[in-house]
């Protein structure tokens, strides 16, 4: 049973610095893209950044140069390190990835449970 788990998430005023983690657990062949979204209150959920598995980044315009996406394949495990934090940050930050399963022919997605982030001003 494949799982994903964040830590990381919290209170943090304005200008200052979070780094989320999430780690990957259980059986499966490979890990391919992963990311981070989050949704604001009463908001859809969003993409903030994702990562392939060879390291190539992608940002939302809105954390571009403030937020920076990293993974560890050999501990399977994706980081976002937010720094110049904003009130408008706050959301509920998710973890995904495209995973490979023993006996699956395709990678499919899973999501982590969510972990709270609050930007104070």
């Amino acid at each position: 049973q494949v799982q994903l788990v964040e830590s990381g998430g919290g209170l943090v005023q304005a200008g200052g610095s979070l780094r989320l983690s999430c780690t990957t657990s259980g059986s499966f062949v490979s890990i391919g893209d992963m990311g981070w979204y989050r949704q604001p209150p009463g908001k859809q959920r969003e993409l903030v950044a994702s990562i392939s598995s060879g390291g190539k980044t992608n940002y939302a315009d809105s954390v571009k140069g403030r937020f920076t996406i990293s993974r560890d394949n050999a501990e399977n495990i994706v980081y976002l390190q937010m720094d110049n934090t904003k009130p408008e940050d706050t959301a509920i930050y998710y973890c995904n990835a495209m995973i490979r399963r023993y006996s699956r022919p395709s990678y499919n997605e899973f999501w982590g449970q969510g972990t709270q982030v609050t930007v104070s001003s």
